[in-house]
């Protein structure tokens, strides 16, 4: 077992690590399928050897090879580190100053099995959100942190670490770009030959940032999701009794499950693979879970008690059940949270079946958190192939699974169809699900609409869209200590800002600071924590950067003993230029530009940040979304504090600045409030056409 301070001494060398191969332990992410020439598989293994000395290149060639033949990439599994892969506490790192410790905190929390999807292949979310490309270079990040001054900055071009650059103290002690191809070789089929070459790396959002928190950063997005999608859609955020139909419980989408019940609805959750249905329910996430679609529809319809089976994935027989509940769940408005072992297809078509069958809609609401922004890569499972019939066709013949997806999408949006048009409820969740199924040839098309409309919204454009505008978006602390006390001590200076502040706003606002008042009163209760002691709460500039100078008061004074790291989602008001979700609501045709993610990762980075990053897409796929994000570490001194004011200030401004512009009025009004607090913020204001038939005379005349 290696110890931290081994794993920050560089790559071990002398002796070379004894090759354990892959651990049949943990889930492993799907074979990729480069097809590169010959020449080109050459140059892979020439540009993996780069790492090592050429004494060492015979004995690491052949099995670099085999790795890229078998698995469709140099993953370098002999480096994978035998050390136990979690968020350390800050002390702990062996490292000249404590925001490269913190650094490290966030590396590890990103690659913890507990956290990560595919922990070998360097996977933490979404089926190919990678932190690092291969194993040599998490090595190296590393030793670079734990040898780096405040007069240094690390560069890394996609999970290769450049080199230690001098810089000043005010500079970012780490600049982090993923995925940035020129944009006519941004295709997905050149990204993957472009990642098997190691030249280039999908970092997802908050996976090559190092600023992922586990599942619980979607639960609560999820969370308010579902709550304003009530309201929206059904007239109440009073969801009891309410079933929600979605699949997907793997990274990201594994947060369903917890949401759905805390939002207080039945969530009905299909997922093709046992592993993330076995890990949900022993977190306690997933309430039940059943391969037999009978009784899922039982369950929807409450026709049976409501049950936890006691340590078995697969529900048998009655007497082998614990009675949880004497009443039914839909009946008695009880919140529920059901896991299909199986394909969402085949639940959606079942759905479709008791509707004309007994003209019983069972579903209110329907979404889809399935990876599709990975289609054909183990992102999205068809229902015509058993799980691990998929994943030998995947990379044996990948023209025909391609054909097989998108037949089955046509499906999944047919049986979707025809519940919505009986009174069901569906919004794309920024997977990229309308996406790829028009691309499938699916009726999702809306008659006259733009590029970023389909037939059903995305829910940024219907339901979150609106918030972002107000300035809200997923705000996050990591607690670097590791000591569960100080996250509890961050959560209650949360609470108490947001309620001094919820005083003296709109009502729109003052909605918005209550749902999250009372999540984070709950977080603590639901058990969110998945590695590191983080919480994420939706906040606007206001509530932030008041929340982050509080943290760091609180450091200062010894009421929270280590520093803080403070960031957010990407998926925010500023952060992200994604015609398909966070800018699917920007309707003067910039929704296909990224100035606004560029200028968010360029204004961070000179206003404060410790770290800044800026990747080609997340969520929505490659070449669809440029998005970048930022961690700041708050250790309780002035420097900080004033950090802290500047940065988080323009983080969101800029966003609210640029949806303001496109003609949003919520963004109108909060930019307006902004600058009357704020002297030195001047903004440029849009002057609207009142008169739309002045633009048609003008153009007739």
């Amino acid at each position: 077992m290696s110890t931290l301070k081994e794993l920050c001494a560089g790559l071990p060398l002398n002796p070379l690590p004894v090759n354990r191969g892959r651990d049949p332990k943990v889930p492993h992410a799907p074979v990729r399928t480069p097809a590169l020439s010959p020449q080109e598989e050459k140059l892979a293994l020439r540009n993996a050897l780069r790492y090592f000395p050429p004494s060492l290149h015979a004995t690491l060639a052949a099995e670099f090879a085999q790795e890229l033949r078998q698995y469709g990439h140099i993953y370098m599994y002999r480096f994978c580190p035998p050390i136990s892969m979690r968020a350390y506490p800050i002390d702990q790192y062996p490292c000249r100053m404590r925001q490269a410790a913190a650094i490290m905190h966030m590396i590890m929390n990103n690659l913890d099995p507990a956290v990560a999807q595919f922990p070998q292949e360097l996977v933490t979310y979404g089926g190919n959100g990678q932190v690092f490309s291969n194993w040599a270079q998490f090595w190296l990040v590393l030793h670079y942190l734990s040898e780096m001054s405040e007069e240094q900055t690390l560069v890394l071009y996609s999970g290769h670490p450049l080199g230690l650059f001098p810089s000043t103290p005010s500079s970012p002690r780490a600049v982090i770009t993923n995925g940035m191809v020129i944009p006519n070789y941004s295709s997905r089929d050149e990204y993957e030959k472009m990642f098997a070459l190691g030249n280039t790396m999908y970092g997802q959002m908050t996976a090559g940032s190092y600023c992922y928190i586990g599942p619980q950063g979607i639960v609560h997005g999820t969370t308010l999701t579902i709550l304003n999608a009530g309201r929206r859609y059904l007239g109440s955020g009073d969801l009891r009794g309410k079933v929600f139909v979605t699949s997907g419980l793997g990274g990201m989408s594994g947060a369903q499950a917890k949401a759905s019940v805390i939002a207080g609805c039945v969530g009905v959750i299909a997922e093709v693979d046992e592993a993330p249905l076995k890990k949900r329910h022993a977190q306690g996430w997933l309430m039940e879970v059943t391969s037999d679609l009978d009784r899922c529809i039982s369950r929807i319809r409450s026709d049976l008690p409501l049950v936890r089976p006691e340590g078995q994935l697969n529900l048998i027989s009655e007497k082998a059940l614990l009675i949880w509940f004497h009443r039914e769940a839909k009946r008695c408005k009880i919140p529920l949270s059901l896991g299909y072992h199986g394909n969402v297809v085949d639940l959606w078509e079942r759905l479709v079946k008791e509707y004309e069958a007994t003209g019983d809609l069972l579903a209110d609401l329907g979404s889809d958190q399935t990876s599709l922004h990975n289609p054909f890569s183990g992102g999205y499972y068809p229902a015509q192939l058993a799980l691990h019939q998929a994943n030998r066709l995947m990379s044996a013949d990948p023209i025909r699974f391609r054909s097989i997806v998108q037949d089955s999408l046509r499906r999944q949006v047919r049986a979707i169809n025809k519940l919505a048009e009986a009174g069901m409820f569906f919004w794309d969740y920024g997977n990229a699900f309308l996406l790829e199924a028009q691309r499938a040839g699916a009726e999702v098309n809306k008659g006259g609409a733009g590029k970023t409309e389909f037939r059903y919204p995305s829910y940024v454009q219907h339901i979150m869209g609106d918030i972002f505008s107000l300035g809200f978006g997923p705000f996050r602390w990591v607690c670097t200590s590791g000591d569960p006390h100080d996250l509890a001590e961050t959560d209650d200076i949360a609470t108490t800002v947001l309620e001094d502040i919820s005083t003296s706003v709109s009502e729109s606002v003052r909605q918005q600071y209550n749902d999250n008042i009372c999540w984070i009163r709950q977080a603590g209760k639901h058990d969110m924590v998945v590695g590191s002691q983080a919480r994420i709460l939706y906040s606007d500039q206001k509530g932030r950067v008041s929340i982050a100078l509080a943290i760091n008061r609180a450091i200062a004074e010894g009421r929270v003993s280590a520093p803080v790291v403070i960031s957010r989602d990407h998926h925010d008001v500023s952060g992200t230029d994604s015609p398909f979700r966070e800018t699917s609501n920007v309707y003067d045709g910039s929704a296909f530009c990224a100035d606004m993610a560029v200028q968010n990762f360029v204004g961070d980075a000179f206003r404060g940040a410790t770290w800044v990053a800026l990747h080609n897409g997340g969520g929505v796929g490659w070449g669809e979304v440029i998005n970048g994000g930022f961690g700041l570490v708050l250790d309780g001194s002035e420097e900080a504090g004033r950090r802290a004011r500047m940065m988080l200030n323009w983080d969101v401004s800029n966003g609210v600045a640029r949806r303001c512009w496109s003609g949003n009025k919520n963004a109108y009004d909060t930019i307006q409030r902004t600058m009357e607090e704020q002297s030195q913020l001047r903004v440029t204001m849009p002057f609207h056409v009142q008169d739309e038939q002045l633009l048609d005379g003008a153009l007739q005349g």
